[in-house]
């Protein structure tokens, strides 16, 4: 196929899919949500996981620091809190400083403390979303397309209607973006250590870094996380730590409460669970097929020419969704600056197979979380394949841009003869 044929994907198109996909998502959304009560038309309590956050909180706000990993004494305390609550149980997994974080919604309703969260959780994504927007001049004529696919992203209508965390991961990461950008490689790291909230989506960031020699990341990152667990040990002291620690050192025997539904996971560990009936073999294929993501990944991050910083962390954003032990779908929204990053460099580019191809992976990476539930019958979660997909076709143009020995030699001689000269 040329690489001057007009590619099937254009603003026109995508912008009318993410009208279509944005008014079907939020229409269907708030009539399910137009009920009495706290329970939606489907039965589920209303926010869903924020439950968990809430009982968290009103935890926190009692200082009952022995109860944050006792399943029992947080399902009596969310029936006490609302009532609707009876029946729904959580698995304990979050550090203890998550308990202080929402202490203060503990002080307002669960109704009112949702819809405070929703808001937050919002205006973050947004604010997020629009920094990076204006960071690439690419799409600064694409504003009002921009708009409309970041409120038909379906990892966004997840993060909402799931009333989850993912928002300050996202915040994180966009933070991060920034900082190694102006080359404050130390505050990148205080940012990249307040994930340890969410260790999981910190594992590739962490591994990545060790690998290309950036120390002042990693210290950074280290003292960050150790000052945030610091102030769970200080408001509750060491046993709520100590359980916390030992709740991650099990949980691979916890893992089916945690991930009733694995259709709703985006990961190469739940990929291939999925895949493969044999748990020795799925953990082994996830193993090696995280080192080779995280290879790819450490690739684009240390070749001799210095890529567009755009391009490696989008591979990172990547690389930190595949690798991660447990990831799910409202997880996803810490694709989004991948998404505008990769498009400013698409917009900027010329037309070619490389650019054709990032276009149609990205485009299938922000759909294929739709179809996930049809994983319960194919047990193949597309998803997971485009975002691999996109990660090697990001390492192909790092690799394809890297200077060769015999151009670098010849650049090497040619500043020689002009020094002489």
């Amino acid at each position: 196929m040329s690489g001057h044929s007009r590619p099937w994907i254009n603003e026109k198109r995508l912008r009318a899919h993410g009208t279509i996909l944005a008014v079907c998502l939020w229409s269907f959304y708030a009539w399910n949500l137009a009920t009495p009560g706290l329970r939606d038309r489907n039965g589920n309590l209303k926010g869903t996981d924020f439950l968990h956050f809430y009982t968290l909180g009103s935890l926190g706000a009692a200082h009952r620091g022995a109860d944050l990993y006792d399943m029992h004494a947080q399902a009596t305390l969310a029936v006490q809190r609302v009532p609707e609550a009876a029946g729904i149980r959580y698995l304990p997994l979050y550090p203890p400083q998550v308990s202080i974080l929402f202490a203060p919604m503990a002080s307002f309703s669960y109704g009112w403390s949702l819809i405070l969260w929703w808001g937050c959780s919002t205006v973050v994504y947004g604010v997020c979303c629009y920094g990076v927007w204006r960071a690439s001049p690419s799409l600064h004529n694409y504003g009002r397309t921009v708009v409309i696919l970041a409120l038909a992203f379906p990892a966004f209508f997840h993060l909402i209607a799931w009333g989850q965390t993912s928002a300050i991961a996202l915040a994180c990461f966009t933070l991060m973006f920034f900082l190694l950008r102006d080359r404050r490689e130390f505050l990148a790291g205080l940012v990249l250590g307040c994930l340890i909230f969410k260790p999981q989506l910190g594992i590739a960031a962490a591994i990545v870094f060790v690998a290309i020699g950036a120390w002042k990341t990693v210290l950074a990152a280290a003292i960050s996380a150790a000052g945030q667990l610091s102030a769970g040990i200080l408001y509750y002291g060491i046993e709520p730590f100590r359980h916390w620690v030992g709740m991650l050192w099990n949980v691979r025997a916890v893992l089916p409460l945690l991930e009733p539904k694995l259709y709703q996971t985006h990961s190469l560990r739940t990929f291939w669970m999925m895949l493969l009936p044999w748990p020795g073999l799925s953990f082994g294929l996830y193993l090696l097929s995280a080192a080779f993501v995280l290879g790819l990944t450490i690739a684009c991050w240390r070749r001799s020419q210095p890529m567009p910083l755009s391009l490696r962390y989008s591979a990172l954003l990547f690389g930190t969704v595949l690798v991660a032990p447990h990831l799910t779908v409202y997880d996803l929204v810490i694709l989004a600056p991948a998404f505008l990053l990769l498009a400013d460099w698409i917009v900027a580019q010329p037309l070619t197979d490389s650019s054709r191809r990032m276009g149609t992976l990205l485009y299938l990476t922000y759909m294929l979380p739709l179809i996930g539930p049809f994983a319960k019958w194919t047990h193949v979660q597309l998803s997971v394949i485009a975002m691999a997909a996109a990660l090697y076709v990001i390492w192909q143009i790092c690799r394809e841009s890297a200077p060769t020995a015999d151009s670098a030699t010849t650049k090497v001689d040619t500043a020689q003869k002009i020094a002489k000269a």
